[in-house]
């Protein structure tokens, strides 16, 4: 059977200053999984599209597929300020799709993971899965040849039944245990692309990780930790096979657990391979140690996020969180990391007074770059988004599919033109 997989994330801007084409590493590991002895795999990635519409009407009508998977990465870019929704690109893709073919439309990835049935009604494919779906779409491709749609008992599967959407209770899920599939991917041009060749490392229960999600953190609270010497042999790989040194590692707290965080590194310093790679670093639970294997290892960037526990929640005198807050990047400087750092205005409770004490915290830090980011974009299932509802900014969570923020109100109607003087004054500062 013939499957087509298309990657439709176009946003190949990190916070619309610095080049990100990230690979589409999920995408990958879903050609991966699929039987090469039952089905013919063609991978499109629309990053690089002139016309992303004409080439997937020109690949559907030359490859004929029998199923088409498609990943949406994003539902945005989360920027208040250049606010760009992705979901009308995906629908009409599928649009496109159906014109010129009957192949089952099988839409997933982790921004349809957020909001499955609401980005079912959207898009309107035949399937959707939640989750990490290499397994699951694998099975689905099997039951597809031997036309057997129905999926009624694979867990995260959406489908319309009766006029109505289903999600199947819980998630898919993958071990991640077969290697992503890069050959049908442009790697000449991800050579180039940002950050480097996305590796995957580890995958948790959290987003971010805070000081209060990782309190009492165990191996339970991971999806996924890969074994280091799976890691290591897959960079080595991809010098060998497509003289790539730069990675990336996928990763929203490298430093999650502190010591699995040093042995990779000690693995990659044993290996000698030479690589560049770049991660995200929690702004919290490090030391000097670590930043040394960090740096010795090959690690050019780190890219740190909002610390939780910002000013405005409570926790101890603005001055005790100045000082917790610049413990790691002033380690990384010191330990000659170079690093990025971000930082939101307009959280909920936000004054003047935290407003003031974040812009001094940036003025007291040298990063390569400071992010400032203007609103909390709101994602499902989130305190803000509870807190979106009970002031009337939303009357229910399906509207996030579309970008929605939240500023604070004591803020609200000041803080664009304030942050936009000071970023002018700080070339290293970049308004989000």
């Amino acid at each position: 059977m013939r499957v087509l997989l298309v990657a439709t994330n176009r946003q190949d801007r990190l916070n619309s200053r610095m080049n990100a084409q990230p690979m589409p590493i999920g995408l990958a590991y879903i050609a991966a999984h699929l039987d090469p002895d039952r089905h013919q795999v063609k991978v499109i990635d629309l990053m690089f599209a002139d016309d992303y519409l004409a080439e997937i009407e020109h690949t559907v009508r030359e490859f004929q597929p029998h199923a088409v998977g498609i990943s949406l990465r994003n539902l945005s870019n989360h920027s208040y300020l250049n606010t760009q929704w992705a979901l009308p690109i995906t629908r009409d893709v599928i649009d496109r799709i159906r014109q010129h073919s009957n192949a089952a439309i099988i839409v997933g990835g982790p921004a349809f993971s957020l909001l499955p049935k609401q980005c079912y009604q959207y898009l309107q494919p035949d399937l959707g899965v939640a989750g990490d779906a290499g397994e699951t779409f694998a099975e689905l491709c099997n039951r597809i040849e031997i036309g057997e749609l129905p999926a009624h008992d694979l867990p995260g599967v959406v489908y319309a039944k009766d006029g109505e959407i289903t999600l199947n209770e819980g998630l898919c899920v993958s071990a991640f245990a077969t290697r992503p599939r890069l050959d049908d991917l442009e790697m000449d041009k991800y050579r180039n692309a940002g950050f480097g060749i996305g590796v995957l490392t580890k995958l948790g229960s959290f987003s971010y990780p805070t000081p209060s999600s990782t309190a009492a953190m165990s191996d339970a609270d991971f999806r996924v930790i890969r074994p280091i010497d799976e890691v290591v042999a897959e960079v080595k790989e991809l010098w060998e096979q497509y003289q790539l040194r730069k990675v990336f590692f996928v990763d929203n707290g490298f430093n999650f657990p502190l010591d699995h965080a040093k042995s990779l590194c000690s693995a990659l310093i044993e290996a000698d391979l030479g690589v560049r790679w770049n991660t995200c670093l929690a702004s919290f639970n490090c030391d000097p140690e670590l930043i040394r294997l960090m740096r010795d290892a090959g690690c050019a960037l780190v890219l740190m996020g909002n610390r939780g526990g910002d000013p405005h929640d409570g926790t101890g005198s603005l001055e005790e969180q100045m000082d917790a807050q610049l413990e790691v990047p002033k380690l990384c400087e010191e330990g000659g990391l170079h690093y990025t750092i971000a930082r939101t205005f307009g959280e909920p409770g936000e004054t003047r007074e935290t407003v003031e004490h974040k812009l001094d915290f940036l003025r007291r830090i040298n990063p390569a770059l400071a992010n400032l980011r203007v609103g909390v974009s709101i994602m499902p299932g989130t305190e803000v988004a509870a807190l979106a509802l009970d002031e009337g900014l939303i009357s229910n969570e399906s509207q996030l599919i579309e970008p929605t923020f939240y500023i604070a109100p004591q803020v609200r109607n000041w803080i664009v033109p304030y942050l936009q003087d000071q970023a002018n004054n700080n070339p290293r500062w970049n308004l989000w």
